[in-house]
């Protein structure tokens, strides 16, 4: 029986064997950016390194998903390890989609080399065969929650039911039987450490907002007609005025943009439509701003006459990690980094993200390795620490897992046992959907 430093030194061995394969992919990766829902050409090149590794795997989950499990010796534990597939839009970025201005501006394209760098780690080296417990590499698609009105398509069409990538692994089954998740996220190297730990992020309520007016001619009739782009300037100016009145403690942020403000510049814009997030550090929170966003965007309507029509989405919920994974994988970081430049507890943020909804029905971990420069979601963002962003990302990812699996998996059913959900399954899918207006 090899020792949890023997597995880890196997794992990582086998990680820097394949370190031009797991750079290969990641910049592939970025190279390629593709929206949410719509990372076919990701979910390739994912189901392409697996195939060349020997891995089984299925595809076509929540559209692009791919699911992996691989087998330790006895299944007394189920461990997802998660990577996310899509871009976000930066048009101006210059490794933008030319046609779509996709862009890897959030490094979404590191969390996929690193899960492949766990593939790598623990397929075929020995390692699994001393776990007590499977892996389940999972890739997922569109966690960044935009494009509304498309993905509001999807639904109708029967396609997905949630707009989130995550959320629909909840909804398909394939969180079911999983017993805990661990993935983290390439932040930038200017914040003064090389990994951390324990940030909780805020949850959020999407919403579509559309203002319906009746057109007539701009100059010489507007009087005939009712301008639903003025009904959306009130909207978002009495948001404005609800401001003061949100708490600092709940860090609360809305931002909408309009996303249709007219057809014609000399007709009276009668079909208007806005996109926003309500988020917020807490459920409470959460629903007590979108209250107001609500009653805002509906004064707009009534100011001028047009018709509101307002749908909500269930976002994500607050991300809550695990003190015993955050533990395992400091302790891991600081084997693989400069342990002076390891944080145990990061700052709670303003982002948000679907893990939050997984955390609530297991325990979860997110965490951060700062291989990038640049602004999150700007065109500026790079990932020149590959090393840091691709590489000790995924040790980390493969280390933690031995620690949760090894030694009959004493570490991950002890946190396990000591875990409460907030949520079971089915309350998630029947409460939180029900958001839905």
């Amino acid at each position: 029986m090899k020792t949890k430093q023997e597995l880890k030194a196997m794992a990582c061995d086998a990680i820097d064997r394949n370190r031009d394969r797991i750079l290969a992919v990641g910049d592939s990766v970025f190279n390629e950016p593709e929206m949410g829902y719509k990372e076919f050409k990701t979910a390739d090149k994912v189901k392409k390194a697996l195939a060349e590794l020997g891995v089984g795997y299925r595809d076509g989950i929540a559209i692009t998903g791919v699911v992996a499990p691989l087998a330790g010796k006895e299944p007394k534990l189920r461990l997802s390890v998660m990577g996310e597939l899509d871009a976000v839009a930066v048009p101006q970025h210059p490794f933008a989609d030319k046609t779509t201005g996709a862009a890897h501006a959030c490094g979404h394209h590191c969390m996929i080399a690193a899960l492949l760098g766990v593939a790598y780690g623990l397929h075929g080296t020995g390692v699994m065969e001393h776990l007590s417990g499977d892996v389940v590499l999972m890739a997922v698609p569109a966690e960044e929650f935009v494009e509304l009105e498309y993905r509001s398509g999807l639904r109708d069409a029967g396609q997905i039911q949630f707009l989130g990538g995550k959320q629909e692994f909840v909804r398909l089954g394939e969180m079911d039987g999983i017993d805990m998740m661990i993935m983290q996220h390439t932040g930038g190297s200017d914040e003064g450490y090389d990994a951390g730990v324990g940030s909780e992020s805020t949850g959020f309520v999407g919403k579509m907002i559309r203002y319906v007016g009746r057109e007539a001619h701009a100059g010489g009739g507007p009087h005939q007609g009712i301008n639903a782009l003025n009904a959306a300037n009130i909207g978002m100016m009495a948001v404005q005025c609800q401001r003061e009145t949100f708490q600092d403690k709940d860090r609360v942020r809305v931002h909408p943009i309009i996303t249709k403000g007219g057809d014609l510049v000399n007709v009276v814009p009668a079909d208007v439509r806005l996109e926003t997030f309500v988020r917020a550090a807490n459920m409470e929170a959460i629903l007590d701003a979108n209250a107001k966003v609500t009653r805002a965007f509906r004064a707009g309507g009534d100011a001028v006459g047009a018709e509101t029509v307002i749908a909500d989405f269930p976002g994500y919920l607050p991300m809550v990690n695990n003190d015993g994974l955050c533990r395992l994988m400091c302790e891991n970081m600081k084997a693989v980094l400069d342990p002076d430049k390891v944080r145990e507890s990061i700052s709670p943020g303003a982002g948000s993200t679907d893990a939050g909804d997984i955390s609530v029905l297991m325990p979860a971990l997110h965490a951060y390795f700062n291989g990038a420069t640049g602004t999150g979601h700007g065109a500026d963002y790079a990932t020149p620490r590959k090393d840091i962003a691709y590489i000790a990302a995924a040790k980390c990812l493969a280390m933690t897992a031995i620690d949760l699996l090894a030694d009959g998996a004493k570490e991950g059913l002890k946190i396990k046992r000591g875990f409460t959900p907030s949520m079971t399954m089915q309350a998630y899918l029947k409460d939180w959907c029900g958001l839905d207006g």
